[in-house]
C-alpha cells in the first residue's frame, strides 16, 4: 500500500463493508478485504481514493466492473451472461429431488420393471407359468406369522 492511499481519510466502517463484498482476483474465493495478494492492496488503495473523492459505493463498484468484469463482484447481478451462477444451485437441487424422488417411487413399485410388490396382508402375485420359488415360500410363512 502506498503511504499517501493510507493517509487519506474516509469511513472505514463503509470501506470495510464494500471490501467484503468485492472479490480478489488472483485468489478468487477471498474477498478483498481478507486477501493478501499484491494485487488486493492495490485494488483496496484504488477503492479508498475513490471513496474519498467523493464517489458512492455503486460508482466505485461500476469502475471495478468496467475494469475487470462481474467477476469482481460477490453477488453478480442476474444478466444474460450470469443466469447460470445464479439457477445452476437451484437446477441441481430440483434434479437431486428428482431423483431421490424415482428412486423413491420404484422402490414402493417394487423394483425398476415397475411391478407392484406385494401389500402386507395380501396374497403373493402369482408368477405366471412357474411354481413358486424358496423367496415366496419364505414371504408367505412370514406373513402368515405377522398375520
Amino acid at each position: 500500500m502506498s503511504a499517501s492511499s493510507t493517509n487519506i481519510p474516509i469511513d472505514e466502517d463503509r470501506y470495510q463493508s464494500l471490501a467484503e463484498e468485492l472479490r480478489c482476483l488472483v485468489c478468487q474465493n477471498q474477498s478483498l478485504a481478507d486477501s493478501s495478494a499484491e494485487l488486493a492492496g492495490d485494488l483496496r488503495d484504488e477503492v479508498r481514493e475513490q471513496m474519498a473523492s467523493g464517489r458512492s459505493n455503486a460508482e466505485i463498484k461500476d469502475f471495478l466492473v468496467a475494469r475487470y468484469g462481474d467477476f469482481v463482484l460477490f453477488r453478480p447481478p442476474v444478466k444474460q451472461t450470469t443466469w447460470a451462477l445464479w439457477a445452476g444451485p437451484f437446477a441441481l437441487l430440483a434434479t437431486g429431488a428428482g431423483a431421490w424422488w424415482l428412486v423413491q417411487r420404484r422402490q414402493r413399485l417394487g423394483g425398476p420393471s415397475g411391478t407392484a410388490a406385494p401389500r402386507p396382508g395380501g396374497s403373493a402375485p402369482a408368477r405366471a407359468g412357474a411354481e413358486a420359488g424358496p423367496e415366496d415360500a419364505e414371504r408367505e410363512k412370514a406373513r402368515r406369522l405377522l398375520d
